[in-house]
């Protein structure tokens, strides 16, 4: 069966492990749960996600990360 989840890199590190690397559903229901690409770890709600790539990384280097690592990717 096909994986249905896809990554992104978002401003919020993960508090287990520290990657900025999540796994989404490739549908983007807002009440989906996203975790860590690295440890499985819960992390937020799509919403919360889509809310955080809306209003931006806080820094410009981390724009530039995030830019580059989900090319591609609607905001």
């Amino acid at each position: 069966m096909p994986d249905l989840s896809e990554e992104l890199r978002i401003p919020k590190a993960c508090s287990d492990c520290g990657s900025h690397l999540v796994r989404v559903s490739q549908v983007h229901n807002p009440d989906d749960k996203v975790f860590c690409a690295s440890c499985g770890a819960y992390i937020c709600l799509y919403a919360d996600v889509s809310k955080m790539r809306e209003e931006g990384a806080d820094s410009e280097a981390e724009e530039l990360l995030e830019q580059v690592a989900n090319r591609g990717m609607k905001k």
